[in-house]
């Protein structure tokens, strides 16, 4: 007999007689397999929400596609082509980060199939900087490694959904619901670990790049540029100024790659061997979104 295909997750079904189902992007319906707000409609669904009539009016709105009402569930979900649906998380869990819609839910997914992980929370907030950033929490049968942890998340999503803080912890608080209580998340500290001074004059161009972009008033040679806060836009003035100090073209990537002073003034030195070549302001303002 032939097997089905493994599925990465459970649909929820289909819809059930007397009821229709949208999903929506605002109010244009989904093509198969596309994101949206799952939405119902038809003789099943409530008037309202009791003596809330903000509520009922945000979520009970008039049906652009037929009779009566939808109701605006909340939820993020996609048709299947077998006519199944497949519930993706909460859209109050995406967030907009530096231009970018971020699902938060996706991440927490790719650190929970990390063999040793057993559970993981991932949340945004305003870091020490005042800037919003993706913090991560995990528990595990381990002690993690942040940079491996990293790696391992870069290969499945891209640089702007890496978490800039992580946090291995015993278990994550959960409020009377079952849900994660974020508002008791722990803050993550930076920590450099021990300081080393640059050794070269390159490693101190770099160290004083790291404090510039990052706001911070010492930086050593080991330290990781994700650890003290780095993130994909804080990347791109990253290499926006090595190239303007050191006269050495970088790419995004290498930042991810490299991570600290002293590897990423090797960089440097392995780029100044070719043929230099600086980047146009409008090519560099094309190809990062600012």
């Amino acid at each position: 007999k032939k097997c089905e295909a493994v599925r990465d997750s459970i649909p929820i079904g289909k819809p059930i007689p007397n009821t229709k189902v949208y999903i929506l992007n605002g109010t244009d319906l989904c093509g198969i397999g596309m994101p949206g707000e799952l939405c119902i409609a038809g003789a099943g669904i409530a008037r309202g929400y009791l003596k809330r009539p903000e509520l009922t009016h945000e979520r009970f709105i008039d049906n652009p596609y037929g009779m009566g009402k939808i109701y605006r569930s909340g939820d993020l979900a996609r048709w299947l082509p077998d006519g199944n649906i497949e519930y993706l998380g909460r859209i109050d869990e995406q967030v907009k980060i530096r231009g970018y819609r971020i699902e938060l839910g996706e991440i927490e997914n790719v650190i929970r199939k990390i063999d040793y992980i057993t559970d993981a929370a991932v949340i945004v907030r305003e870091d020490s900087k005042g800037e919003k950033a993706i913090f991560a929490y995990m528990v595990s049968t381990e002690k993690i490694n942040s940079e491996e942890i990293r790696n391992i998340i870069a290969k499945s999503l891209p640089d702007y959904m890496i978490p800039a803080y992580l946090m291995q912890l015993d278990n994550i608080p959960l409020n009377r619901n079952g849900k994660v209580d974020k508002k008791t998340l722990p803050a993550i500290e930076v920590s450099t670990g021990g300081y080393k001074a640059p050794r070269n004059k390159l490693e101190h161009v770099i160290c004083e790049v790291f404090c510039e972009v990052l706001k911070l008033d010492k930086v050593g040679i080991f330290d990781s540029f994700f650890e003290l806060g780095g993130h994909s836009l804080r990347a791109t003035m990253l290499v926006n100024l090595i190239e303007e100090k050191a006269r050495v073209r970088l790419s995004h990537k290498d930042i991810f790659l490299y991570r600290t002073p002293e590897k990423i003034a090797g960089a440097v030195n392995r780029c100044a061997t070719n043929e230099y070549n600086p980047i146009s302001a409008v090519a560099v303002k094309e190809y990062y979104p600012m």
